[in-house]
């Protein structure tokens, strides 16, 4: 056969449903190929960053990659922001370029560069297809990589003449192996650990959603009631009616878990990944008692030296203690201070919900009817900017993959290519994606995208018409910010000419009736308010009093 009609039947044989891209010339071929697969279904997009921030979605929500596709040069460089974003997030995808014929790689040549090196440092894994005959190889490798722990993408090239060339190879059946699990004995010293604590608290990283581990983290919380504090990508690891939800810790200030951190004689992370929340945050004294489990062993840093690194599959840990705790029985532990935090946060998370101001719409209060709209299983998306730091505090969750937050290489205009992907995979459910005016604009070109494939999502925009993270570091940091203003289109007249529904919500009564006539709608909606970031200030001051409190 063909040799890219050889490549698209080994992703077809590894279950590959979803590519998203702009193709080029160069993968003509490919393309040709892949229409006609009754397996894969090919989403064409409006920017190749798009497409690949749609695949890092579907791999963050399913744990199977899917394909994002551009042509050589400009196109393969459209890519790489959102390849990185779910390279450091953790989130398996394959990244398939074309690139120019062999007979003149070798030379200087029109839109020819070595993309290859270009991806290498933003993937698991990234090579050229040399000879039609290793196309199974190659292929059958890039999967295995990209959904090994720790997840990631992975690039495979294909130049356009070989593309062309006849192939007596066949793909290579899928064979899945079982992750390796933690050792009885290093389990046991981890338990060990727990009993001789007394105020153990837990912190649930990304790893506790990508490998489904809430159940057994669940039966491990309700059986000794300690606290788990996540990071921003860890959210509905625990449910956050659970009286051991201790909501989320993440923010470059210290916030109320950072008391829980301080008092904690015994911190256990679960799935931790530095990117997240560095330790010098809440070990600053590099003084805790830490037990690391996840699926790798502990990166090196000063601030983070485990007294026991428990390494394998991050459920089965978690079995395997449940196990000795049923063994045991019952461990006292003086929990009565994550208990205060709980109920300060909770208060925090409250404060607005009555809300009544018009003109402009807190933050607090945005959320607040966010999550009174959203049912336990529908999605939130969090593009980045001062929102982002909102929602980590604001919004939480009661199931995992609930809440989709970039928060290892944090890329702007993540948002609206994502609710586009999930809308594809779970249609059913009300899907919310909020951005800043900034980030939204940053992929706005895939409202043509969300309306050609009626997408049921509803966009937020929180306009200030500023870079409001920025902002509000320069804020805190200089006393003053520079120019960071700008100006936004007419933004019901935006969604008109896209085909969308559009509102305008300037007064905070009405935002939940207006999230309500959205969501009714079918196909796209696009919601724009004016938010209030006087209350980034006010929150700094927050943070500020309770850091004095510590």
């Amino acid at each position: 056969m063909k040799a890219s009609d050889l490549f698209v039947q080994c992703l077809e044989a590894e279950g590959i449903e979803l590519i998203f891209g702009v193709p080029g010339e160069e993968n003509a071929d490919f393309m040709m190929s892949l229409e006609k697969s009754d397996a894969i279904r090919f989403v064409l997009t409006r920017h190749e960053q798009g497409a690949a921030f749609m695949a890092e979605i579907y791999g963050r929500l399913t744990g199977n990659p899917a394909g994002c596709l551009g042509t050589l040069g400009p196109g393969a460089t459209n890519l790489i922001t959102g390849v990185a974003d779910a390279d450091m997030d953790r989130a398996p995808m394959l990244v398939l370029t074309g690139q120019g014929s062999t007979e003149r790689l070798h030379k200087e040549s029109h839109q020819v560069m070595d993309v290859v090196a270009m991806f290498e440092p933003v993937t698991k894994w990234a090579t050229s297809i040399l000879h039609p005959n290793t196309i199974p190889e190659v292929v059958r490798k890039a999967v295995r990589l990209a959904r090994t722990e720790k997840p990631g993408a992975v690039h495979i090239e294909l130049p356009e003449d070989l593309a062309k060339h006849d192939t007596l190879a066949l793909p290579i059946e899928p064979r899945r192996f079982r992750r390796p699990v933690p050792a009885d004995k290093i389990v046991d010293t981890a338990f060990d650990l727990l009993k001789n604590a007394k105020k153990p608290v837990i912190i649930a990283g990304n790893g506790c959603i990508r490998r489904r581990a809430s159940k057994q983290l669940r039966k491990f919380c309700d059986t000794t009631g300690i606290g788990v504090i996540s990071t921003f990508m860890a959210k509905g690891a625990v449910d956050m009616d659970s009286d051991y939800c201790l909501y989320t810790v993440g923010l470059g200030s210290k916030d109320r878990m950072n008391l829980v951190l301080d008092e904690a004689d015994l911190v256990l992370t679960l799935g931790f990944d530095m990117v997240e929340y560095h330790p010098q945050l809440w070990n600053p004294g590099r003084d805790k008692t830490i037990v690391h489990a996840d699926f790798l062993p502990a990166e090196i840093d000063e601030h983070y030296h485990p007294t026991a690194e428990v390494v394998g599959d991050l459920a089965h840990f978690l079995w395997m203690m449940n196990e000795r705790l049923d063994a045991h029985g019952a461990i006292e532990f003086d929990l009565e201070h994550q208990r205060e935090a709980r109920k300060a946060m909770s208060a925090d998370l409250a404060e607005y919900a009555q809300d009544t101001q018009t003109g402009s719409i807190r933050p607090q209060k945005a959320l607040w009817d966010c999550r009174q709209v959203l049912g336990p299983d529908d999605v939130l998306l969090s593009d980045v900017g001062a929102h982002k730091m909102w929602i980590a505090r604001h919004y939480h969750c009661h199931e995992p993959n609930t809440c989709l937050i970039p928060n290892g290489f944090c890329s702007m205009g993540f948002a609206l290519p994502g609710a586009i992907d999930v809308s594809l995979v779970y249609p059913e459910r009300k899907i919310l994606g909020i951005a800043g005016d900034a980030g939204f604009l940053m992929n706005v070109q895939e409202m043509e995208t969300a309306k050609r494939l009626n997408c049921n999502l509803v966009m937020m925009i929180w306009e200030d018409h500023a870079y409001g993270l920025i902002a509000w570091k320069q804020e805190n940091e200089f006393g003053r910010h520079t120019d960071l203003s700008f100006d936004n289109p007419e933004w019901m007249g935006l969604a008109q000419c896209f085909g969308w529904h559009g509102h305008r919500c300037e007064d905070s009564s009405d935002l939940q009736d207006t999230l309500e006539a959205a969501f009714a709608e079918s196909g796209p909606s696009l919601i724009v308010i004016p938010i209030d970031y006087r209350e980034n200030s006010l929150l700094t001051q927050k943070l500020g009093e309770i850091t004095a409190n510590i």
